[in-house]
């Protein structure tokens, strides 16, 4: 059997038949970018030691559309968004494993980028991707390429942080910029163009995470604002703790890129999506301090604190806003902007 060819080849069904030609493709293309010791046992599911301390589980699909768009594509988009779903429970994340969904016809040489994409962000991480699979649908019958990804971590003696454990007198802190993911995913898939090229904020947060809560280990909250934007995590915090919560619109830091492509289109920057951000509840006397630690690390310099939990039994979200009045910055009612992770 030839080699395969990665510049005009395609995804063909038996690519995804377990045979020949699927094994070609394990060792020919994801092995040699994803190669780690843990994945060349070479079973169905790999094994490995663990370190002491509570261990925690998620898994995310990544449907996003486009495929490759200004600050990353759906292969490092896939490892990061994993990655920060394990580490905002406070958990130093150990492995990955990457399940990958190919239409036929699609080419392989986007796929390498793919591949090449997710080796990278994972050996940047430090998190390797140690298990996964392949399969294939008829053309017409899926959209390129859809990636599911879980992964596992590891929390730290003494670190208990759950979307339950606001309390009223509590900040609110935020990691940085809102929106510029979803503007643009938007700007790539609609053709826009805006005077300054608004990119993805795609990034892994656990070493931001991992040097949070070493300053502060009573950290209540910590929520990664993706789907639904700022505003639906705030909400679901606000519900799973049973309180309120006020925030200031004068202290959420937007682009004005991003603020003026939502004004032009007729989006709220609240409800828009971000996969390089974090939300951070802790107590007030520990703010100040957490706040400055954040702001020293690269992912963090546009830190802000931007509201507190209140006492609710409504348990609304309320901002007050830059002309003084509030507003309740309610759940999202429809799809703003699908398939943007």
């Amino acid at each position: 059997m030839s080699r395969l060819d990665l510049k005009n080849g395609v995804i063909e069904i038996i690519h995804g038949s377990g045979g020949r030609a699927s094994s070609q493709l394990i060792e020919e293309l994801f092995i040699p970018h994803f190669d780690n010791e843990l994945l060349r046992q070479g079973n169905d599911a790999t094994a490995f030691d663990i370190p002491a301390g509570r261990m925690v589980i998620t898994t995310d699909a990544h449907v996003v559309s486009p495929l490759f768009f200004p600050g990353g594509d759906i292969g490092s988009l896939s490892v990061h968004g994993t990655i920060n779903d394990v580490a905002m429970s406070g958990a130093k994340p150990l492995y990955l494993s990457a399940s990958i969904i190919l239409e036929e016809g699609f080419p392989l040489a986007d796929l390498e980028k793919i591949v090449i994409s997710m080796a990278n962000a994972s050996r940047t991480a430090n998190v390797p991707i140690i298990t996964g699979d392949t399969k294939v649908v008829e053309r017409g019958k899926g959209d390129g390429a859809f990636i599911s990804t879980s992964g596992i971590g590891i929390v730290p003696e003494g670190i208990n942080i759950s979307g339950d454990l606001a309390q009223p007198g509590d900040l609110i802190l935020l990691s940085g910029f809102i929106g510029d993911h979803g503007v643009a995913i938007l700007s790539s898939r609609e053709g826009l163009e805006f005077s300054t090229a608004i990119k993805s904020d795609s990034a892994a947060l656990h070493e931001l995470v991992s040097e949070m809560v070493q300053t502060v280990p009573d950290i209540h909250c910590l929520r990664d604002p993706t789907r639904g934007g700022l505003a639906t995590t705030l909400n679901e915090l606000a519900r799973q703790s049973k309180v309120g919560i006020q925030i200031y619109e004068h202290t959420i830091p937007v682009r004005a890129e991003v603020k003026g492509a939502c004004e032009l289109l007729g989006l709220d920057p609240l409800y828009i999506a971000n996969e390089g951000k974090l939300v951070c509840i802790c107590p007030k006397k520990s703010a100040e301090n957490l706040l400055n630690i954040m702001q020293q690390h690269p992912l963090g310099k546009e830190a802000a604190i931007i509201g507190q939990v209140t006492e609710d039994k409504q348990q609304l979200v309320v901002m007050k806003t830059t002309f003084g009045g509030q507003r309740v910055v309610d759940w999202l009612a429809g799809e703003q902007l699908p398939r943007i992770c």
